[in-house]
C-alpha cells in the first residue's frame, strides 16, 4: 500500500535539496531515482551502501532494494553477487501519465506542461526483465514496479522549420505514486494474463486483452513462458498457441 504522506516527504526532501543547490538535476543521481530511494528507506545510513565490490541503493541490514530505472542489464554482475546471500528488491518506476515540458537552454524558460500521448502500463517492466532473465527464478529476487505520473523535462532545440525538436532529456520529476505491484513468487506473475484470454491463445490474442502492442506481449509470453506461468501448445497457421500451465 502506497504511503503517500511519505512519498510527499521524500519528494520534498529531494526536491527541496536540488532546488537549494541551485536547479533540479544538480545532483549526482536523477530525481526519480533520488526520491524512491529517500521514499523507500528515509535512514540515509541505510543508504549508498558498499557490499562485496558493489554499492547498494538501500542495505537495512537484512535485504537490498535497487532503485533501476532502466537498462537492467547493468545490474547482472550486481545480481550475480548479491543473490546468493541477500534478499534483493529491484524497484523499477513507470510513467502512467508523463507531461513534457520544454526548457529553452538559451533564455532557461521553461513551457506550460504538455500531457504525452503514451500512457504506460505494467507490461513495460518486460523488456527489462529479459536482460536479467536467467536470475527471475532466484528465490531471492523480488521485483517491485512503481506505476508513478511523471513530470519530463526536456531541452528545446529549435529547427529552422520552428518544429519543437528535443536536445535530450534533462530529468523526471514524480509527481504522484500511483500503484506498486509486487513480484515475490512464481505465482506472481499469473497477474500479467489477462483474464478475458480463451484456453488457447497467441500473441496477437494477448496483444488485445492486454491492450499492447504485439512486440512486447512477444517478451511478455517469453518471460511468462520461461518462469512456468503459460506453456506453448502447438501453432495456429504461423503463430505459436499458448495456454496457462497448470
Amino acid at each position: 500500500m502506497i504511503d503517500k504522506e511519505k512519498f510527499e516527504r521524500a519528494k520534498e526532501k529531494v526536491i527541496g535539496l536540488q532546488r537549494a543547490r541551485n536547479g533540479i538535476g544538480t545532483l549526482k543521481e536523477k530525481t526519480v531515482h533520488a526520491v524512491l530511494k529517500n521514499y523507500y528507506e528515509e535512514d540515509t545510513d541505510k543508504q549508498e551502501i558498499p557490499i562485496d565490490t558493489f554499492v547498494a541503493d538501500i542495505y537495512n541490514g537484512r535485504d537490498i532494494i535497487e532503485i533501476q530505472t532502466a537498462q537492467f542489464n547493468r545490474m547482472r554482475e550486481k545480481l550475480s553477487s548479491f543473490l546468493p546471500a541477500y534478499e534483493v528488491t529491484i524497484v523499477h518506476p513507470i510513467p502512467r501519465f508523463k507531461y513534457l515540458v520544454w526548457i529553452d537552454k538559451e533564455t532557461g524558460e521553461y513551457s506550460p506542461k504538455r500531457k504525452s500521448p503514451i500512457t504506460g502500463n505494467p507490461y513495460f517492466i518486460f523488456p527489462e526483465l529479459y536482460k536479467i532473465k536467467p536470475y527471475l527464478l532466484h528465490n531471492n529476487l523480488h521485483i517491485k514496479v512503481v506505476m508513478m505520473d511523471m513530470e519530463e523535462l526536456r531541452f528545446e532545440n529549435k529547427s529552422p522549420k520552428r518544429r519543437r525538436k528535443s536536445a535530450g532529456k534533462y530529468d523526471r520529476l514524480p509527481l504522484e505514486m500511483v500503484e506498486e505491484i509486487a513480484i515475490d513468487q512464481r505465482e506472481d506473475y499469473m497477474q500479467f494474463v489477462p483474464y478475458s484470454l480463451g484456453n488457447e491463445f497467441t500473441s496477437n490474442d494477448f496483444a488485445g486483452e492486454a491492450h499492447i502492442h504485439r512486440s512486447l506481449a512477444q517478451v511478455t509470453l517469453n518471460i511468462l513462458h520461461y518462469v512456468g506461468t503459460v506453456e506453448k501448445t502447438g501453432k495456429r497457421g504461423n503463430s505459436i498457441l499458448y495456454r496457462v500451465k497448470e
